[in-house]
């Protein structure tokens, strides 16, 4: 069997990561699913900030804020990228033999622990469920090449037979993982400004699903109350709430802004009003790492946290900033 690669030209060696992942941003990576999708594009020549505006209609849901991703009808009508569930029905390597082979990309759930990208973290210390999309394959060489979190990468040997469980006797007890195909047969390839005009347009469909009441409100209010049994929990279980909680608001936040500036830089809004933005959803993002920082100070030391102010300024900036988005985009009624 040769080796099946369905992007032209794709290494891990020397790939360049796009510039929503560089090491300056705020959150380099964001959550499992958004970051895959990022690279993804970005390999397959798109470009992927104009596909955040769905960043707008995050809403904190009680013990999580929304685990943002861009709808499947948002990757169809920007860039022709189609994404349909994968009933997985036999062995996941047999599907990716088939689909590869045909052109087509696999988005599934992994476990972590099997991904050598994640060294350091969770790679053979963790077994935590994460997403990779599969872009290249050599079953013979046991070889595997994926997008996960903020790059490309490559796996072999043992790591390549595990996260397929090759060769392990079959288990009925074992759920099958889910599992997505990616056609690009049908890409579209627009130019900046088009793509801009459309994202407007989907950014206003967001802006009107935004939460009725300030997401950042009630999170501020649920925080106060769960901070005794945040402290009881003690750190490993803060820093599980926080990627749920305060690093989805944040790293939303950062990509909004990203996105608001892109649009202003190809003419699809005004730009005084995406710089007001760009900036209010930037200084909330900065906001919320510092937070991150000062609730761990309190778990850890388990001592009170006043943080009604900084909640305040956070759902002021989040109003003002969707609120001056809403005016310039015309957000239906």
């Amino acid at each position: 069997m040769t080796r099946l690669r369905v992007i032209g030209g794709l290494h891990a060696s020397g790939y360049r990561r796009h510039t929503l992942h560089v090491d300056e941003r705020l959150w380099v990576e964001k959550n499992c699913y958004v970051d895959v999708i990022i690279e993804m594009l970005h390999a397959l020549g798109h470009e992927p900030l104009a596909a955040m505006g769905f960043c707008a209609a995050i809403d904190f849901e009680g013990d999580n804020f929304t685990f943002f991703k861009p709808q499947h009808e948002e990757l169809r009508e920007l860039f022709g990228v189609d994404l349909q569930e994968l009933n997985v029905w036999r062995p996941l390597l047999d599907h990716a033999t088939e689909h590869l082979g045909a052109g087509k990309l696999i988005s599934t759930e992994a476990d972590s622990f099997w991904l050598p990208d994640t060294a350091g973290t969770d790679y053979r210390r963790n077994h935590v469920k994460t997403t990779i999309i599969i872009a290249e394959l050599d079953s013979t060489a046991g070889v595997l090449g994926y997008f996960h979190n903020a790059s490309y990468h490559e796996l072999h040997g043992e790591d390549f037979d595990r996260l397929f469980r090759r060769g392990e006797p079959p288990d009925p007890t074992f759920l099958p993982l889910f599992a997505e195909l990616v056609r690009i047969d049908r890409m579209l390839h627009r130019s900046p400004s088009e793509l801009a005009v459309l994202a407007a347009g989907r950014l206003a469909v967001h802006l009107e699903r935004q939460p009725a009441a300030n997401p950042i409100a009630r999170f501020g209010e649920r925080f106060a109350r769960d901070l005794p049994s945040l402290q009881a929990a003690g750190l490993a279980h803060y820093h599980a709430w926080a990627f749920s909680t305060t690093r989805q608001l944040g790293a939303a936040s950062e990509l909004l802004s990203l996105h608001v500036g892109w649009m202003a830089e190809h003419g699809a809004l005004p730009s005084e009003v995406a710089a007001t933005a760009a900036d209010q959803l930037m200084r909330l993002s900065e906001m919320a790492k510092a937070f991150i920082l000062k609730g761990a100070r309190a778990v850890s030391a388990r001592k009170p946290l006043d943080a009604s102010a900084s909640f305040e300024e956070m759902a002021q900036l989040w109003s003002d900033a969707l609120q001056g988005l809403g005016r310039a985009v015309r957000v239906p009624t």
